[in-house]
């Protein structure tokens, strides 16, 4: 399957609509790329394609959001990028949320890996050096 280049945000929906394409049925979606490779910037773009009707904006203090879709469908957004242990992502209650049935879609799950359920779909965002991006999903 060939990656997604994304050359500037007018093209970013079109990406999220193939990326939700190609996630499939999976509901723990991971999403690998450095600090300000875009992973909040496509994470809205995909809740929006999904319906999502509430503001979409990164957990990076509470660790996970929930937004609601307008099928009244719960998606939860994770960012771990401050958690000093992975212990923390116990302390919340993590399996409650991975095995919940709901999608969640985690920013630096490099972070949790061990805990993270098997059959996720993961998705790689690369920035180009003309700063266009490579979203590659797996």
């Amino acid at each position: 399957m060939s990656d997604i280049i994304v050359k500037g945000l007018e093209e970013l929906d079109n990406a999220a609509k193939e990326v939700i394409k190609r996630i499939g049925d999976r509901k723990i979606i991971a999403f690998y790329g450095k600090m300000g490779a875009g992973k909040t910037t496509l994470i809205t773009a995909i809740c929006n394609n999904l319906g999502v009707i509430d503001t979409i904006s990164s957990p990076s203090f509470s660790l996970v959001n929930e937004y609601n879709t307008d099928k009244g469908e719960s998606i939860f957004h994770f960012d771990f990028y401050r958690i000093n242990k992975i212990e923390e992502a116990f302390d919340f209650g993590y399996e409650e949320y991975f095995f919940g049935g709901d999608m969640c879609l985690i920013e630096w799950p490099e972070l949790i890996e061990s805990i993270l359920p098997e059959n996720i779909a993961t998705i790689t965002i690369t920035e180009n050096e003309d700063h266009s991006r490579l979203i590659n999903v797996d």
